[in-house]
Formats: C-alpha cells, sequence, structure tokens
C-alpha cells in the first residue's frame, strides 16, 4: 500500500517536471524567462527545455501589432475652447525584454504620453485647424510617441484621430454658419443663371426682332416693286390700246358710284373733272359715232416714245392663251390615240387612215412649249377682233 502511494507521488513529480522542463512557445510570441530571479534568456518561437525549478517564465509576450483605443480626452484650443478628441494608437513590440523591464505598463504609458502629447499639439492651433489638420496632428502625435516608447522597446506605427467633438453651442453656430453659406452660394448660383438666361432671352428676341425686321422691309420692297412694275404695265397697256376719250369718260362715271360707297360718307364732293366727263359724252352723243378721231388718241411717235414694256419679274410664269393651250391638248390626245390604234392592231393588217371629223379642231403648230407665245409678252400677237365689231372694240 505504501509502496503504490510513492510510486503515486513519484509519478506525479514527474510529470510536473516534464511540464516545467519542456516548453512549446508560439510563433510571434515570446518568454521572458528568469533563473533564480534573474533575467537568463528570451525564448521565440518553438521548442525549448528549461532547467526546472530554476528557470521561471517571467511574462508572456505578444509580437504582433496591437491596437489600443483610449477614451476621449478634454483638450483646450488655442481660441479656448473645449473639445473631446478620441485616439487610436497602432504600435508593435520590437523588443519585448524591454518591454517588461524598462516600464512597468507600457499600454498606461503610451495613454498618458498621447494624452500629454495631444494637449501640447492642439493648444497651439485654434478650433479651425484642429479641424482640418487632422493628417498633421496624426504625424505630430506619431512622431512623439515613437521617439518616447522606443526605450520601452516599442514602436508606434500609426496615430489616429477618431473623433473630435466640439461643444454643443459651437457645433450649432458652425451649422447655422455652414448653412448661411450654402445658402449664399445657391443665391449667387440663381443669380448667375437668371442673369444667364435673361441675357440668352434679350440675345434671342434681339436677332428674332432684326430677322422680322428684315423680312418686313424685303416683303414692302418686293411688294411696292410688284405694284409699280404692275401700275406701268397697265398704264402702257392701256396707251398702247389708244382708248378714246369716250371710253375714259364712260370708265369713269362707272367709277364714280364706288367712291360714294360706305357707310361713313355722309357728304360727298362732286370733283371738278365731272364735268369734262359729261361734256365728253354730250359731246359724242351729239357728233357722228363714225368719226373715230376725237383728238384723244396718242399719235404714233409719242407711243414710240413710252418704248418697249419692261420685263416683267412674273414672265417665267406667264400663261399661254387659252386656245393655243386647248388646241395643244387635243392634238397630243389624237396623236396618243393613234398610237394605242397601232400598238394594239396586228402588225399584218393595215390600218386606214383616221377621216378626221368635219367640226374637228385642226392640230396646233409644230413648236415647242417653250416658244409658244406668252399671253403678257410684248410680241405675242394680240388677238384680232371680229370684222363687224364697231370701231371702239377694236381699239
Amino acid at each position: 500500500m505504501e509502496t503504490l502511494i510513492v510510486l503515486g507521488i513519484l509519478l506525479i513529480f514527474a510529470i510536473v517536471v516534464l511540464v516545467r522542463t519542456v516548453r512549446i512557445v508560439p510563433q510571434q510570441t515570446s518568454l521572458i524567462i528568469e533563473r533564480l530571479g534573474r533575467f537568463s534568456r528570451t525564448l521565440e518561437g518553438g521548442l525549448h527545455f528549461l532547467i526546472p525549478f530554476v528557470d521561471k517564465v517571467r511574462a508572456n509576450v505578444d509580437l504582433r501589432e496591437q491596437v489600443v483605443s483610449f477614451p476621449p480626452q478634454p483638450v483646450i484650443t488655442s481660441d479656448n475652447l473645449v473639445v473631446n478628441i478620441d485616439t487610436v494608437i497602432y504600435y508593435t513590440v520590437i523588443d519585448s525584454r524591454a518591454a517588461v523591464y524598462e516600464i512597468a505598463n507600457f499600454i498606461q504609458g503610451i495613454e498618458q504620453l498621447t494624452v500629454t502629447t495631444l494637449r501640447n499639439v492642439i493648444g497651439s492651433l485654434d478650433l479651425e485647424q484642429t479641424l482640418t489638420s487632422r493628417d498633421q496632428i496624426n504625424g505630430t502625435l506619431r512622431g512623439a510617441l515613437d521617439e518616447a516608447t522606443g526605450r520601452w522597446g516599442i514602436r508606434v506605427n500609426r496615430v489616429e484621430l477618431k473623433a473630435i467633438d466640439p461643444p454643443r453651442s459651437v457645433q450649432e453656430s458652425m451649422e447655422k454658419q455652414m448653412k448661411a453659406e450654402r445658402d449664399r452660394r445657391a443665391a449667387i448660383l440663381n443669380a448667375e443663371g437668371v442673369k444667364q438666361s435673361q441675357i440668352l432671352t434679350a440675345e434671342g428676341e434681339k436677332q428674332s426682332s432684326i430677322l422680322r425686321a428684315e423680312g418686313s422691309a424685303q416683303a414692302r420692297v418686293l411688294e411696292a416693286e410688284g405694284q409699280s412694275r404692275a401700275i406701268k404695265q397697265v398704264f402702257d397697256a392701256i396707251h398702247r390700246g389708244r382708248p378714246t376719250q369716250k371710253l375714259l369718260a364712260y370708265q369713269y362715271l362707272q367709277v364714280l358710284p364706288q367712291i360714294a360707297q360706305g357707310d361713313s360718307n355722309k357728304m360727298w364732293i362732286i370733283p371738278s373733272e365731272l364735268t369734262d366727263a359729261l361734256r365728253g359724252i354730250g359731246g359724242m352723243l351729239g357728233k357722228d359715232s363714225s368719226d373715230g378721231s376725237d383728238g384723244a388718241e396718242m399719235t404714233d411717235q409719242e407711243l414710240a416714245a413710252l418704248g418697249e414694256p419692261e420685263a416683267s419679274s412674273f414672265e417665267p410664269f406667264a400663261l399661254q392663251d387659252a386656245k393655243v393651250a386647248l388646241e395643244e391638248a387635243r392634238g397630243q390626245a389624237a396623236r396618243s390615240t393613234k398610237e394605242a390604234t397601232e400598238h394594239a392592231s396586228p402588225v399584218s393588217s393595215t390600218q386606214p387612215p383616221a377621216r378626221r371629223p368635219a367640226d374637228a379642231v385642226p392640230p396646233p403648230p409644230t413648236h415647242s412649249p417653250s416658244e409658244a407665245p406668252a399671253l403678257d409678252s410684248p410680241t405675242a400677237p394680240a388677238p384680232q377682233p371680229p370684222a363687224d365689231s364697231p370701231p371702239e372694240q377694236r381699239g
């Protein structure tokens, strides 16, 4: 029985000795070994053997990059405003022996060093610079912390300002200021847009007015030119027709009722020419109608002085005489009918010549449409009146 107890005690002792002797260190982990209370060595990743009850593991240090976030710290700016700043520190232990023996708690040391350095940096900046100079503050903090923690075996990789919270009253003032600034910019942009739109509208109205004025001027010029040519052609046609004084007096009497028309005509003044017209008509009734020369006709020298009529701008649109056009149309229809009949009949058979009815219109003269005399052309022969017409109609 006692032997079993002794064997059990020896087995437990052997297990304890084995555990204290053999150490397996993970990767990126460092063990600080002390022998008899004094630093002996540092164990890196792998399998290691210790002297039991002589060597002791003082600390287990993680060599990976660590991230620590510190609570908001009140900091006073140069313009006497208190802001709360949250910081985040990224660090790495590069010397585990210095991190264990040079400082008791390097995390607390980094926190306090960050607070003091942050107050020194922010104290030289105003609120506007603090809010807009984060990169500069981060670089200054990293340089100061890396220099101070170097002897602790710690390297500060990065420092970030997580949040900068000004006082509530300052935040409201800043919001109002930003709102006013945005409203001002919006008003300026709106005014610029209205200005540009009015300029473009005025420019468009100016151009349209100029174009309308030019079109109206050209239309009036063309209308006046057309009226002028029409009056001159009528004038020349009347004088070339050699109207007698009797015909002019008769036309004058026909126009007089048109002068008196209208609801607004309450008083009608008889022109002095009316007596001359009545005198002409009386002379016409009193004289022999066979005498056609009354001195009112123009002589050949006066007609020659008038010269040839001016070329009308509407000559390209002159129409043919109605009789000539009708004759040409009938001739073309007869020729088309003849050609259709010839194509429809057999080749061997001969068609008798078509007889033209007695009342058929003779075919038109063989000339091109362009050579057809125009109705208003000065060289076109005027239609001759019948032989039995009175002398006035012949004129």
